[in-house]
């Protein structure tokens, strides 16, 4: 193991016996400042040792300077742990008290899923959906829908259906059905765009609903996607029952000045400034959001559901020992998305 760890240092390792590298540098996402990252070569290795972050998890990979010129980025070859990503796989180290959840462990079927795209003239695109069904469940069987933003995403590396399908096998959920948007054009369609909401409210939900019966609907998101969702409820109030909303990027500048260089940005933060001004609309619907303990997001998401509860939402924000990834939003699910489903089907 590269990383040894104790309980509040964690050494990482690299060999180097012929001096190839000039330099190593950990890559990380946990805020550890940048003068603290660079290793330091002894006894024919490099090695760093950092103090444990309050995470329960740790993603990172490593930044080589060869000594001949050049650098790459690569998976820490001593640490044979890795978890993909939506930028590729990472190394990770699990720190003593992480426990995956333990849904994982239940096995369950599969369910059945039918693909659709839905042409959107407005968009010049087509939205492609993945329903996904418990096995057995007949088209007009009038069931719960839970509409997610990066849904492909969401299942491959968060495991959504897997969720689902243990929870409703195990009668922990209600019998449901989920509708997994891709996202397309990503930054574009879910950074408060009028367009995409028009779209995705009067075309995409309306075609999904008249290929499956529906009882009520939940949104559900991460980063831009959830905010996405909470601009579909604002300007579309009736759209959503429920909000589930991971790690919003609710962005504002005295928080986000560092996000000027995403091209949306304005956009963004001129939806969000509306949101706190009054733009809620006054159909509190129950939203849970959940952000990591350290994540840059985490203030705007306090401020949000601050201001959610000001206008009567029954808004609950969950701060997770994680991070901006698909591990941490996964771990999520049970029991913050479980209760969320719950309480909109009583």
């Amino acid at each position: 193991m590269s990383a040894p760890m104790s309980e509040h240092a964690v050494t990482f390792r690299l060999a180097d016996p012929e001096h190839q590298l000039a330099g190593v540098r950990l890559v990380q996402d946990v805020r550890i400042p940048g003068d603290r990252l660079g290793f330091h070569r002894s006894d024919g290795r490099w090695e760093l040792v950092i103090d444990r972050p309050p995470v329960n998890r740790m993603e990172y990979l490593l930044e080589l300077r060869h000594a001949g010129g050049g650098t790459e980025t690569v998976l820490d070859p001593g640490n044979p742990r890795q978890v993909a990503g939506a930028f590729g796989p990472k190394s990770v180290l699990e720190f003593p008290g992480y426990t995956p959840p333990g849904w994982l462990n239940i096995a369950a079927e599969p369910g059945s899923v039918t693909d659709v795209d839905v042409p959107v003239r407005a968009l010049d695109a087509a939205v492609s959906v993945r329903v996904w069904s418990p096995k057995g469940t007949q088209h007009d069987e009038r069931l719960p829908l839970l509409v997610v933003h990066d849904g492909p995403e969401y299942d491959t590396l968060a495991s959504l259906t897997r969720y689902l399908s243990a929870g409703v096998a195990g009668h922990w959920l209600p019998r449901l059905r989920a509708a997994l948007l891709s996202p397309g054009p990503r930054n574009r369609w879910y950074s408060a765009s009028m367009r995409y909401t028009r779209a995705l409210c009067t075309t995409v939900l309306p075609a999904i609903t008249g290929l499956v019966a529906t009882s009520w609907q939940v949104g559900m998101g991460t980063s831009l996607g959830a905010l996405a969702m909470l601009h579909a409820h604002c300007r579309y109030p009736d759209a959503f029952d429920g909000l589930f909303l991971q790690s919003g990027s609710f962005f504002l500048p005295r928080f986000d000045s560092h996000e000027r260089w995403f091209p949306y940005y304005r956009r963004v933060v001129r939806f969000v400034t509306d949101t706190h001004d009054g733009g809620l609309p006054p159909r509190p619907v129950p939203a849970v959001l959940t952000c990591g303990v350290i994540e840059e997001n985490l203030e705007n998401n306090r401020l949000m559901v601050k201001t959610m509860r000001g206008r009567a939402y029954p808004a609950t924000l969950h701060e997770v020992p994680d991070m901006h990834n698909y591990t941490a939003w996964r771990d999520a699910f049970d029991p913050y998305l479980t209760g969320l489903l719950g309480r909109v089907s009583r």
